[in-house]
């Protein structure tokens, strides 16, 4: 099943960006009606953090997130199988680049928004430096080689994996690398710290103020767009005076500029992850059922 659905994948890529989406429209919509459980999570995602709204604005919004979601997955079929051709037609890298091609050690704070891939792809495509990012293994061997290979496409790129521990990688940055990092997650409770995701405590991983600082390394975030015409890659400017000596402050710095790139296309960040699964001590789930 696995080798036909990438069999699928590769036919897909052959149809015009118009037939795709109405496929993902379809295929969205799908997944909003009969996958019940992820659902919920988005719907109380929503309910946290945009208490404003109403039902009706929180199931519209829950509705074409996960007709993104659709569109983005059936995408990486032309992001992995197109030529460079076709996907510099449909990717559209835009911003300071000239911050990434100065070259010097350079963590790329990339948020989970559901173009997070076509992000990675064009970075890869375009610039100089060899490209790193952290790796988690599928249990598909057969789904896990495919997207490897995809996302070792174009580039010097390796795919740290996490058992290979921070050395590797500040080894890497040191050497005018670049690391492609997505720290905005909720990963195991034991590598993270409790700081305000629009105002509720959630469990980050202080990755980004870490790595920047032991790799000595300036930080540039890149936000990607899903748009009628393919994406629109976004290279924003540096950060200034970040790192700092706090680790909980620079992580809650983060948040808080990550939520307003989230405020300004809300349906696109990847919602359908229990963002505030881990919880602080005492605190009960906010997902219904034991605490987790």
């Amino acid at each position: 099943m696995s080798r036909l659905g990438i069999a699928m994948m590769w036919l897909l890529h052959f149809l015009p960006l118009r037939g795709l989406r109405w496929l993902g429209i379809g295929l969205g919509l799908l997944l909003y009606a009969f996958v019940w459980g992820r659902r919920r999570v988005v719907i109380t995602n929503f309910k946290i953090c945009f208490p404003q709204w109403s039902r009706q604005q929180n199931r519209q919004c829950a509705r074409q997130h996960f007709i993104y979601f659709a569109q983005a997955w059936l995408d990486r079929s032309w992001l992995w199988f197109g030529t460079p051709e076709l996907i510099s037609q449909r990717v559209e890298l835009k911003g300071a680049q000239e911050l990434i091609q100065n070259i010097q050690p350079t963590v790329v704070f990339a948020p989970h928004f559901v173009g997070l891939d076509v992000g990675w792809t064009a970075l890869c495509m375009h610039l100089k430096q060899p490209m790193r990012t952290i790796y988690t293994p599928q249990a598909n061997a057969v789904v896990d080689a495919w997207i490897t290979k995809g996302r070792q496409r174009f580039g010097d790129v390796h795919l740290f994996l996490r058992k290979e521990g921070a050395q590797a990688i500040v080894s890497q940055l040191r050497k005018n690398g670049l690391l492609y990092l997505l720290p905005d997650m909720n990963y195991a409770q034991d590598e993270s710290i409790f700081v305000p995701f629009y105002g509720v405590m959630a469990a980050t991983v202080p990755s980004l103020s870490r790595f920047a600082k032991l790799g000595k390394a300036q930080v540039v975030p890149v936000v990607s767009r899903m748009t009628n015409r393919g994406y629109v890659v976004q290279v924003l400017p540096a950060w200034i005076n970040y790192p700092t000596d706090d680790v909980l402050a620079d992580t809650q710095l983060m948040n808080e500029r990550l939520q307003t790139w989230i405020d300004d296309m809300p349906a696109q960040y990847f919602w359908v992850h229990q963002r505030f699964k881990s919880r602080p001590e005492g605190d009960p789930s906010l997902y219904g059922g034991k605490r987790l």
